[in-house]
């Protein structure tokens, strides 16, 4: 999941001609983003960028702060499509999902039956017996097959890809490119069809920075070239750019948001890493239920400030000069103008402003501050669209 000396990391490169490149997908606005100098990560076998040469990552997350990003991300979507859906999902995942509505969202976490975690997602209700699972990196789909014998359902990789459209002008940009305004009713975790120049989307007001933001999804009967030119054509006045996951990243952390496979695994329950308001335990029944029934909610997962550098992504975390945990994320962060980042400790040991020392990007350890997460925006209005906060 890293580099072996923690300090470098391998990206995807373009080279003419053809050879060994087998289990990797270019996302359907690769060519769009080429000419930009993008350099790639693999994320469930598909490219996502992470950053390009025609801007800084903090050009980019300015971007995002203050007026509209793109991410054409690498989340792949699951189909799930038959009578018995429901169930299965309900089987899969800690969330009721029978009291999901149509075109509407959920967030979706798996578990083992150890109550060990497997990957998160958002799941999308598209009527009432076709479900999306967009799920983060992470084997999932073996899973579910292997989980749907005997079952009336049909599980398909849809080849569908998705993008986000994120900042406090993403909704503007919306308005501008559906060819009939806003659609009806988009709240937080709505779903809806809308008419991009006359090619019908599925959008979702979602995302993966907790700004003001919503997600399209290009499927295989679409006009990728047109879609996109039309949608940038209608962002270009609200100063929308493509940007990479550098960046973004910057932000989720800000946010508090997880990423699956680093912040937590199948050594985390949901209730240690801060996500057991996700976990309906009144539900009938649920792959990790009984385990997690009796398992610890102590939180071994928080986020700290530290105002002297970066954290570095798996460095050590200690406490009295004994190692704790890991740092799991971490950052610069342009807004706070400190150094931000997540622990994942051994065992449950700290409270809140607890100070302990973390290593840093220039090789020595730091004090660092145990914080609860979110850094800011604690109630998610931002997202919800009750807080309009962009910085100066």
């Amino acid at each position: 999941m890293r580099s072996s000396d923690h300090l470098s990391r391998d990206l995807i490169t373009t080279r003419e001609g053809s050879g060994w490149d087998y289990s990797q997908t270019r996302h359907s606005y690769f060519e769009i983003e080429r000419p930009k100098g993008a350099h790639y990560c693999l994320y469930n076998r598909r490219q996502m960028a992470v950053y390009f040469d025609d801007h800084s990552t903090e050009e980019g997350y300015w971007r995002l702060r203050r007026q509209a990003a793109v991410l054409h991300t690498g989340e792949l979507p699951i189909q799930f499509e038959g009578s018995d859906a429901e169930k299965l999902l309900n089987k899969l995942f800690t969330k009721d999902f029978s009291k999901l509505k149509e075109m509407r969202c959920g967030y979706g976490l798996a578990c083992y039956e150890d109550g060990g975690l497997i990957v998160d997602g958002i799941v999308l209700r598209l009527n009432k017996n076709k479900f999306w699972y967009v799920q983060a990196d992470g084997d999932f789909y073996s899973w579910a097959r292997a989980h749907a014998s005997n079952l009336n359902i049909n599980i398909s990789d849809p080849n569908v890809f998705v993008s986000q459209v994120q900042g406090p002008n993403a909704l503007k940009i919306l308005s501008d490119a559906s060819d009939y305004g806003l659609p009806d009713s988009f709240s937080y975790f709505a779903v809806a069809r809308v008419l991009f120049g006359g090619q019908e989307v599925v959008i979702s007001r979602t995302g993966y920075t907790n700004e003001l933001g919503w997600e399209f999804y290009t499927e295989p009967h679409h006009d990728p070239r047109a879609l996109w030119d039309h949608l940038s054509k209608s962002g270009r006045q609200h100063g929308m750019e493509m940007f990479g996951l550098d960046a973004m990243n910057i932000r989720r952390i800000e946010a508090g948001i997880l990423n699956a496979g680093s912040d937590f695994n199948h050594t985390t329950n949901p209730f240690e890493v801060g996500l057991g308001r996700f976990v309906d335990m009144e539900k009938e029944d649920f792959i990790g239920k009984s385990a997690l029934a009796t398992a610890s909610h102590e939180l071994r997962h928080y986020g700290v400030k530290c105002l002297s550098g970066e954290p570095l992504i798996s460095g050590e975390a200690t406490k009295n000069g004994k190692q704790i945990g890991v740092v799991t994320a971490g950052a610069l962060s342009p807004y706070l103008k400190h150094g931000i980042g997540y622990v994942l400790l051994d065992k449950p040991l700290l409270n809140f402003g607890e100070n302990i020392e973390i290593m840093c990007r220039d090789g020595n350890m730091h004090i660092a501050e145990c914080v609860e997460l979110p850094f800011y925006d604690k109630s998610s209005e931002i997202p919800r669209g009750k807080l309009i906060d962009i910085p100066k």
